[in-house]
Parts: C-alpha cells; sequence; structure tokens
C-alpha cells in the first residue's frame, strides 16, 4: 500500500479547513480527520521488524515500537483508539498476545488517544509527568492557520507510572532507559531508548517528514527541541537505529543533520528578529529555502513552519 507523505497530507488538511472550517480556526475531531485526510477504516497497519522482538509500526498517526518477547508486550505509542484493533491484529501477527506496558512520547492525540482503549484493559501506561499533567485538562494545540481543541483523557486513560527526568525498566531481556530533557516539542517529551537492541523511539522532538511542529502555546520551543535532540545525538551510537514520532525510521547521521539545519534557521530567524521584522516579512526572506527541497518541504507549509518558529523565539 502506498502511503501519502504527511506533508501531502497537511497540504491537503488545510485546503479542507479553508474550505470547511468552523468556530473561528478550531476544528472539531471530524474536520480534524477529514482535513489531515485520516481514514481509520482503510489505513492498515504495516510492521517493518527492526531486530529481533523489536519492530516499529505505522498506522493513523505517530510511528509505535513494539518489543515482543517471553515478559510479554511493550510498545511505545498507541495513535487512536480507532486503529487499535488493528494495531492489536499486527501485534498478534508476531507473537504478542496482548499489550502489557504502553509508553507515551507525548500526550498529543495522534500518539496516546489509543490510551482511551489500552487503559481499560490490563495495560500499564506510562508517561513523563508533564505529559501526563497536561492529559487531565482540555488544551488547545494550535497549529497556526488552524487548531484542535484536545479534550482532557479520562483517568482510566492516564499514566499509571510516571517520571521526572529519567527512569529505567528491564523487560524482554534489555533494560529500557526513558528520558526527559526539558521543553522541546511539548513540556512533557520523552525518548525511550531499548538498549539492548540499541533502537531509540523520539517521539515528535525528531519529525523525519519534514520541519517539525512546535507547540508553542502549550510550552514547546525550538531551542528546547535543538537541546533536546542534541542530548539524545550524543548518547546513541552510529549503530542507534532512531524511530522518529513521523517518517521513515533513520539512524544517528540524521538525527545529526536535523540538529544542523533547526540550529542553522534558529540563527538566521533571529537575525531577522533583531532586525525587527515581523512574521509575514520573515516568511518573505524564506531563510529555510536552501533546505526546503531536502526536507520535501512545500512552500505552504513552510509559512506554518515559520509562523510557529517564530511564535517560540518571540513568547519569553
Amino acid at each position: 500500500m502506498k502511503k501519502k507523505s504527511t506533508l501531502a497530507i497537511l497540504i491537503l488538511g488545510l485546503f479542507c479547513w479553508s474550505m470547511a472550517k468552523s468556530h473561528d480556526n478550531v476544528m472539531s475531531f471530524d474536520e480534524m480527520s477529514k482535513a489531515f485526510a485520516w481514514d481509520f477504516e482503510k489505513t492498515e497497519i504495516v510492521t517493518q521488524q527492526l531486530s529481533d522482538g523489536m519492530f516499529v509500526m505505522f498506522g493513523v498517526g505517530g510511528n509505535i515500537v513494539a518489543s515482543v518477547g517471553e515478559d510479554g508486550t511493550m510498545i511505545v505509542d498507541d495513535q487512536f483508539p480507532q486503529m487499535m484493533p488493528k494495531i492489536e491484529a499486527a501485534l498478534g501477527e508476531v507473537g504478542s498476545n496482548k499489550v502489557d506496558y504502553a509508553l507515551n512520547t507525548h500526550w498529543h492525540f495522534d500518539h496516546a488517544e489509543g490510551n482511551l482503549t489500552l487503559g481499560k484493559g490490563a495495560t500499564t501506561i506510562v508517561s513523563q509527568s508533564n505529559s501526563r499533567s497536561m492529559m487531565l485538562d482540555d488544551h488547545l494545540v494550535n497549529f497556526g492557520p488552524m487548531a484542535y481543541e484536545q479534550k482532557a483523557y479520562p483517568d482510566h486513560a492516564l499514566a499509571d507510572i510516571t517520571f521526572d527526568n529519567s527512569m529505567g525498566i528491564h523487560f524482554n531481556g534489555e533494560k529500557i532507559e526513558l528520558m526527559h530533557f526539558g521543553v522541546a516539542h511539548t513540556t512533557g517529551d520523552a525518548a525511550f531508548w531499548f538498549r539492548g537492541s540499541n533502537v531509540i523511539h523520539m517521539g515528535d522532538v525528531f519529525n523525519n517528514s519534514g520541519y517539525p511542529f512546535i507547540d508553542v502555546d502549550n510550552g514547546g520551543r525550538l531551542r528546547g527541541m535543538i537541546e533536546f535532540s542534541q542530548k539524545v545525538y550524543d548518547q546513541i551510537d552510529d549503530k542507534t537505529i532512531v524511530v522518529p514520532g513521523h517518517g521513515a525510521v533513520t539512524d544517528r547521521a540524521k538525527l545529526g543533520r536535523y540538529i544542523e539545519v533547526l540550529t542553522i534557521l534558529e540563527s538566521r530567524i533571529q537575525t531577522l528578529i533583531d532586525q525587527g521584522k515581523d512574521l509575514d516579512e520573515i516568511i518573505a526572506a524564506k531563510p529555510s529555502s536552501d533546505f526546503d527541497a531536502e526536507f520535501k518541504v512545500p512552500e505552504f507549509v513552510i509559512a506554518i513552519f515559520l509562523n510557529r518558529v517564530y511564535a517560540s523565539m518571540t513568547a519569553d
């Protein structure tokens, strides 16, 4: 099955939003689903094996990492409740009977709302402390030209176990390191490093399908994303399999390039801000033009990325 790229979906989504928006720029879930071309019925789970007992699964929403072995099944991120029957079926095909642990990289709907289903069973949910706190209330996720109001998670979908900066779990014969390095994509991001398999899931701190989204209105910051990514880069090695929140599985070198480009763009945009340029003038200056083809970013999406970068850099 040929999958639409995240960027193509975003372009389609923004077009649909402009044609059918309601309540100013805040979309309902149905509008958001149509905007981002989410098809819960037709989309199948695609599984890629990373090593013995380690898999990455692609569906609707963020990438899922799964560890399946003698101790049971641990997944990182769980997409949407609408996809959970397909996710569980795909896990069954690689030897899983049930999900024992679900680790959330952060609290956004496209990565953690599978909690709504898993939390009703015997699954233990784990997240960074700030992520669980954000799940307690409604929050507006602002993309710039459009937004979505994510509702509070019910009690059964909240994390059973939380950590602040670091924690270790021993499961399926290896240690999983849970790491938080401060504000980044959100205030509660976590990276999960399966040390024995040398696989790390970074959630949306690292986007391998274009430029990243910074949830500025909920505390995210570009500088934090760079620093978080750099701290992960400094710990892993050239053999580490790096799983981004969205996009293809990659390696440390690609993460390094991501850090390099974001750092250059931060510097360029700061220079424009210091010159007194406003958002429209910064977009017109095209500070990312020499990277757009490499990151496969259409012009319409570039404006959204620069909108969130500008908001991040002028927020404090």
